[in-house]
């Protein structure tokens, strides 16, 4: 081990079940670095209070996930990511100052990297169901990316618009009804949506009439492969899952706090996949 302890951590409500302990502590080892990362469950009303003590806690930064990123961006210096996502789920320390950033975005960009190189060259349109904070997170990656329509498709159709407000033309609001045809030859699906998820309803969603070179993302993790992407698979499509998007959002806030930026490896994706699917 190298260095002065550093501590990090995640904080949510709930936060016990969170996979990052497990996913920063394996890269602490790999690089032998005298570092921890824990959990912290916080209950929305005592968020503020513990953020403005992070410090004096002994913490160089913290993930946070939900319900906390809202407040997380409020309570701190956020750069440009973050105020156009508006939420935070990445704090550090820069001269004594709270910074945050949205390390969603880069998340994404790099489980579509890494499942579909070069998808961006030829990818001008893309659909994204749902238009929550981590829709987002996906359009603002899709933008930067330089998409040039982003089809965002959810049930109420009027916070699709307020996407449309907030980045520009180049979202095109649609609703549920309009999927079908937007799927003749897309080459890009993106499901924000919790459906799908374990526990929740399935997605009404079949990808036979896209592209044969399309690429369908999926955020969520349990499971890893949702009915979306089994069907994508077996159309021979390339697919990205809602662990490859956490195990890349992770590695900018490793690299801020820790000093060092890790690397994600399939002997990592296959240590984490293991404890989702064992229920871990």
């Amino acid at each position: 081990m190298t260095g002065e302890m550093v501590k990090a951590c995640v904080i949510g409500y709930p936060a016990k079940h969170s996979r990052s302990p497990k996913l920063h502590g394996y890269w602490l080892e790999k690089y032998a670095i005298a570092g921890t990362y824990s959990a912290e469950e916080i209950a929305p009303e005592e968020f503020t209070g513990f953020i403005n003590t992070l410090a004096e806690r002994g913490y160089a930064g913290a993930n946070v996930t939900m319900p906390h990123k809202d407040m997380a961006l409020a309570l701190s210096e956020p750069d440009a990511r973050a105020v156009a996502v508006g939420a935070a789920n990445t704090l550090w320390f820069e001269n004594g100052v709270l910074k945050s950033t949205n390390t969603d975005v880069e998340g994404f960009l790099g489980s579509l990297d890494t499942a579909a190189p070069g998808w961006d060259t030829r990818t001008s349109s893309a659909i994204v169901l749902g238009a929550g904070g981590a829709g987002r997170a996906v359009i603002l990656g899709l933008i930067e990316r330089g998409v040039q329509e982003v089809h965002v498709v959810n049930r109420t159709l009027s916070k699709a618009v307020e996407l449309q407000e907030r980045f520009g033309p180049v979202i095109k609001p649609a609703g549920w009804d309009a999927l079908a045809a937007l799927m003749n030859g897309a080459r890009l699906l993106v499901n924000t949506t919790s459906l799908g998820m374990h526990g929740e309803p399935p997605l009404p969603v079949t990808t036979d009439a896209m592209a044969r070179d399309g690429v369908v993302a999926d955020i969520v993790y349990v499971p890893l492969r949702t009915q979306l992407l089994i069907d994508a698979e077996a159309q021979g499509l390339a697919t990205a899952n809602g662990l490859d998007m956490l195990l890349h959002q992770a590695v900018g806030g490793f690299e801020l706090w820790f000093g060092t930026r890790p690397e994600v490896t399939a002997e990592l994706y296959d240590l984490l996949a293991a404890d989702i699917e064992g229920g871990g």
